[in-house]
């Protein structure tokens, strides 16, 4: 009984990775270089110090038709040398820009405040988005805003990790995993979430649902946004996976840090739609007979639990190779176990308390 119930579950399990991995794979085209439209790239930065050189360096490379790009700094009241080394470095530089929040300027708090400042004083008609942690590539601008047609209005991107141990190789890989399911159910044409560290929106397009002013607090604000835009019902949302525009972000160093990522993550995760649900509970579920298996050992049920790794490898290996990180599967195993662990143990430590700590403030 236990043994059907189980093949049921890794049958839909499969179906649904099915699904990622075709969407996963859609190629979509790209405007001329002479169409590209004007663009602004915004960083919030809250005590970065030890970060965020590497962005810097990484934005003043980006290639992007002369006079069309800008970048904004937004220091969101750091207490360290960030707003120092941001002064400092954009010297000289035209299109670097910077501003600093104000704790009480607006109602709201957080990373959806910093970021609403940057927007404010966009000049661009796509916004871009990335993280003080993270490292872009030269083509990244260009390659995201290469799909604004007129009937496009957010392009999301996939981000990986820094892997130069297992610890956080099993980090780079879970991302990149959950952003190509997300990429898969997204190109489907029923988006659920993306990552705020590489996506990018039509200014006009936040205009129209109120900007966050007019959004409802979320400790990711990302899937917030692109759900809003979504639900407009007038406009595209696509999420290609492509080399040019991956994202290098930089694991957490300790399983304390990632505890609290994975919460972060998960609190927000409570505010997607049905649909979000109805695919958590096949990896949910799927994970969790993974590790019941000691009590219902058989060679039927160890075949099924093998079966399961092997759709996971199966998602993650085309993505990797096309986005050029494949010698991050050498972790696949630590991953596996990983994943096995934090699905299972997220919902239980989810529902009894959805207090969250980022970044030295309490949501």
């Amino acid at each position: 009984m236990f043994e059907l119930i189980f093949l049921f579950i890794m049958i839909g399990y499969f179906l649904q990775s099915f699904f990622f991995i075709i969407g996963a794979s859609k190629k979509f085209p790209k405007i001329p270089d002479d169409k590209l439209p004007t663009a602004t790239i915004i960083v919030a930065a809250r005590n970065e110090e030890d970060k965020i050189l590497r962005t810097l360096k990484s934005l003043d490379k980006l290639v992007y038709p002369e006079g069309k790009l800008q970048i904004i700094l937004v220091d969101d009241q750091s207490t360290d040398k960030t707003g120092k080394l941001i002064d400092d470095f954009i010297i000289g530089k035209p299109r670097f820009h910077k501003i600093t929040t104000d704790e009480h300027h607006t109602k709201l708090i957080g990373k959806m405040r910093a970021l609403s400042y940057g927007i404010k004083a966009a000049t661009g008609e796509v916004i871009l988005t990335t993280d003080a942690d993270c490292e872009v590539k030269p083509l990244w601008a260009k390659t995201v805003c290469s799909h604004y047609f007129d009937d496009v209005a957010l392009v999301a991107g996939v981000t990986t990790q820094t892997s130069e141990k297992w610890f956080y190789g099993m980090q780079a890989i879970d991302l990149v995993y959950l952003l190509t399911a997300a990429a898969g159910i997204t190109n489907l044409k029923v988006p659920i979430t993306c990552i705020g560290n590489n996506m990018s929106f039509r200014k006009s397009a936040y205009d129209e649902v109120g900007g966050y002013e007019n959004l409802p607090h979320s400790v990711t604000e990302d899937f917030t946004l692109m759900n809003a835009i979504y639900n407009l019902k007038k406009y595209k949302v696509i999420f290609p996976v492509e080399e040019e525009s991956l994202v290098t972000s930089i694991p957490c160093d300790s399983l304390k840090s990632l505890f609290s990522q994975k919460k972060r993550w998960g609190v927000g995760g409570l505010g997607v739609p049905f649909r979000g649900f109805i695919i958590m509970f096949w990896g949910f579920m799927a994970n969790l007979l993974v590790l019941l298996t000691p009590l219902f050992l058989s060679t039927a049920w160890l075949y099924l639990v093998v079966f399961k790794i092997a759709i996971d490898f199966f998602l993650a290996y085309p993505v990797h190779i096309r986005l050029g990180i494949a010698k991050n599967l050498k972790y696949f195993f630590h991953f596996e176990v990983y994943y096995l662990i934090y699905v299972v143990a997220l919902l239980f430590i989810v529902i009894p308390n959805k207090k969250v700590i980022w970044k030295g403030r309490e949501y």
